[in-house]
């Protein structure tokens, strides 16, 4: 005989209806955690998602089938079976087309992701009132073969020293992997790509000052056994998994905000869907005051502009993004014609 299916819910969500449909499927096989899991999980830790994704457009890492199953990213909101109070944003994709994501503006609409099977939430860097001008800059530090969890915090110190230098305020977090995510918010003025520029000025600092431990090579055949910058993700259309979103992994870790005072003592493996809201309850949030402060990233434009005239300019971008004017060819250095022939 098969399994009986428990039947749908209707949970209230800052005060809207969110219908819970098979609250017992798995969505994490090796640990067992259903839908429901997730779902709650989201609720329990709602204040601290929720200042990472309030008004921000939102593409949505979705696993109807569990973390085993097929995956896809929604970047435009369904036409059908969407509650009527759900709200999105127009954004902006480098190609200049445009699509209409999910805009969270209160807890409900990420219960109702959850629900239709979203596991990770990766907001973009800016908010539904300036769409092209990111309000958040990241730094993702990304270990590369060889390195581990160790190598990375060691590269945040010096991303926290050159940041207390401009007298900012850097928000770590774990990436839920090996890797740390700093946050920084800026005011929204400038575009994305100045914003990008400004944060390979800040990536180029943080390399000057410990270049056998860090990089800011886009090509991984020069990064060495260093941690590497990844600069492109302040390009238009990237995203980062958000602090406090469960990661798709075996485990169910959860990408975690830190203090610089812990950063050093911890492991990605000590956040998951159980330990986080915890962690919570008795500690609060080490984001809470993320957006006290919005800092003018004039400093980093001019040590672009500096960088530049030193003959240090721009940077290849993804490869999926349009050519942009300035930037140097997408090459890789050991298939590069012209460079084998000035060597």
């Amino acid at each position: 005989m098969a399994a009986s299916r428990s039947p749908a819910e209707e949970v209230e969500v800052a005060g809207r209806p969110v219908r819970l449909t098979s609250p017992d499927k798995v969505c994490f096989p090796s640990r067992g955690y259903t839908k429901r899991d997730v779902f709650e999980y989201y609720l329990a830790v709602g204040d601290g998602i929720m200042r990472a994704l309030r008004d921000r457009p939102t593409t949505l890492q979705r696993f109807p089938d569990g973390i085993d199953g097929e995956m896809f990213y929604q970047k435009r909101m369904a036409t059908r079976g969407v509650p009527p109070w759900v709200e999105s944003a127009t954004i902006t994709f480098p190609s200049g087309r445009t699509a209409d994501e999910l805009c969270p503006a209160d807890l409900a609409h990420v219960a109702w992701a959850a629900q239709m099977g979203t596991v990770v939430f990766h907001p973009w860097p800016v908010r539904r009132s300036a769409p092209d001008n990111p309000d958040e800059l990241r730094i993702d530090l990304d270990p590369q073969p060889g390195l581990d969890f160790g190598d990375v915090v060691a590269a945040a110190g010096v991303v926290h020293e050159v940041l207390g230098d401009l007298g900012w305020t850097g928000y770590p977090k774990t990436s839920g992997g090996r890797g740390v995510h700093v946050y920084v918010r800026i005011e929204p003025k400038w575009s994305f790509v100045q914003v990008r520029r400004a944060g390979i000025a800040l990536a180029r600092e943080v390399e000057r000052r410990s270049p056998q431990r860090i990089t800011t090579s886009w090509w991984k055949e020069e990064r060495g056994d260093r941690v590497f910058i990844d600069y492109n993700q302040m390009a238009r259309d990237r995203t980062i998994a958000c602090a406090y979103s469960l990661r798709a992994n075996a485990r169910a870790t959860v990408s975690t905000p830190v203090t610089w005072a812990e950063l050093g003592d911890v492991e990605p493996d000590d956040f998951d869907l159980r330990t986080v809201p915890k962690r919570i309850a008795q500690l609060g949030d080490p984001h809470a005051a993320i957006d006290e402060v919005a800092h003018d990233i004039t400093p980093l434009l001019e040590w672009s502009e500096r960088d530049e005239k030193a003959g240090a300019g721009d940077l290849p971008y993804p490869p999926d993004h349009p050519k942009m004017p300035g930037e140097p060819k997408r090459v890789q250095p050991s298939k590069d014609r012209d460079l084998k022939e000035k060597r």
